[in-house]
């Protein structure tokens, strides 16, 4: 099977999220992080807890303009609130599933436990070979398994909680990206997610001048630099679908089911979405585009909101999901390829049949015009001054108090 065959948006479900009915919204209790990565949009900024006042202002306005499943909550590194078990206490009682975006290094069994008194629903635990992870320079993205198994194995010791990964894809790494996905396959009873975000960064080398309203803002000044500004050239245009293209070299099945597109080009996929249901030894492929159509409508149908996060009670029912065979391609081929399976080892018949969820999210893309191609329908969308914002880009409002816009310098 060549792994560049194209991938078409007829063949795929359009997530339905949009900016008011979104799965997902987020939360930046604080800008404080104790890892230096690699592609971080967020200014580290060690006293920027916010009190507890704030934060719930922010809940509530995400429970009036926004109807969510979850609340990723992110930062800075939230485990660094002091208050980090309270902000989940009010996550849930607003009637949302707090997922925790950490890189886990201040995570201990026994905040553990009290985050899962509170309510927790899941984390995000983000690890990559880019980080300036005390103990772990210098190791490959292979590497790096052995302590995504390490806060994996924390999280199923307290049960009952969603488990995530994610990981910033660098040209140099993206060759990696393969081993991860086999890396969670083996492990699909207590990993959930794997979510792949493309690296991007603004060098002195893209063609365009940067203006914050009327004015020409230099981004790589001491005093107006973002985050994402870097004076290294080599600017990297990644895409998802290189990365489904890199997957599909040692995984020629691996098939995604559904998308977001690109505000200024919608023939981009911006999130990409797969469904695998499999066991640790085997597995046995890729749900089709009906299957996330039945599971967001009718997740919205029953619950309001359309789906975020699965508990892992959920993601361990794939048996019973096979009963929707005949409604979806793609579970059909599952469904043959399990029973043939089983033809070889009944005993597979007593143990469970997984779910398991490979996102890959493609962030801002520059367009030659200037046009700012985001995410359409994103699910990272912030609290700033009362409004809803995207969070990638919350430091141009920070610095410049409006959003940056892009001149090609050929134009003027």
């Amino acid at each position: 099977m060549d792994s560049h065959r194209p991938i078409r948006h007829t063949d795929l479900y359009r997530l339905p999220w949009t900016l008011p009915d979104n799965s997902i919204s987020w939360l930046e209790p604080t800008s404080a992080c104790n890892i230096s990565c690699d592609g971080c949009y967020r200014r580290n900024e060690p006293q920027s807890h916010k009190p507890l006042e704030v934060v719930q202002r922010e809940l509530d306005t995400f429970k009036l303009m926004r109807r969510s499943d979850a609340i990723s909550i992110a930062g800075g590194d939230p485990l660094m609130h002091p208050e980090i078990v309270e902000i989940v206490e009010r996550t849930v009682k607003l009637g949302f599933k707090p997922i925790i975006n950490t890189n886990g290094a201040c995570l201990t069994p026994e905040l553990l436990v009290q985050l899962k008194q509170a309510g927790v629903f899941g984390f995000t635990f983000h690890v990559d070979s880019k980080q300036q992870r005390s103990g772990w320079k210098g190791k490959s993205e292979s590497d790096l398994n052995e302590l995504r198994l390490q806060f994996a194995e924390m999280v199923a010791s307290a049960g009952g909680i969603c488990c995530a990964f994610n990981s910033t894809v660098h040209l140099e790494t993206l060759h990696s990206v393969p081993d991860v996905v086999e890396w969670a396959g083996k492990h699909i009873d207590i990993v959930h997610l794997i979510v792949f975000i493309l690296y991007r960064t603004v060098t002195p080398e893209m063609e365009f001048d940067w203006y914050a309203g009327g004015t020409k803002a230099n981004v790589f000044a001491t005093s107006d630099r973002i985050p994402y500004a870097s004076l290294r050239n080599g600017f990297v245009d990644l895409k998802s679908t290189d990365v489904v293209a890199e997957i599909r070299k040692r995984f020629p099945d691996f098939s995604p089911c559904a998308y977001l597109s690109g505000t200024e080009s919608a023939d981009s996929f911006k999130w990409l979405l797969s469904c695998r249901f499999g066991t640790k030894k085997k597995i046995h492929g890729y749900v089709g585009p009906r299957f996330m159509e039945l599971v967001q409508s009718w997740h919205h149908f029953t619950k309001g909101c359309y789906l975020g996060y699965a508990s892992p009670r959920v993601m361990k029912r794939g048996k019973s999901l096979l009963l929707l065979s005949p409604l979806d391609a793609g579970l059909r081929a599952i469904s043959q390829k399990y029973l043939a399976s089983v033809t070889v080892d009944p005993t597979q018949l007593f143990r469970d049949l997984r779910l398991q969820s490979i996102m890959i999210i493609q962030p801002i893309d520059v367009l030659p015009d200037g046009s700012q191609n985001m995410c359409d329908g994103c699910p990272d969308v912030t609290v700033w001054d009362g409004k809803l914002v995207w969070s990638c880009r919350l430091e141009e409002l920070k610095t410049f108090k409006t959003w940056l816009r892009c001149v090609p310098k050929s134009s003027q």
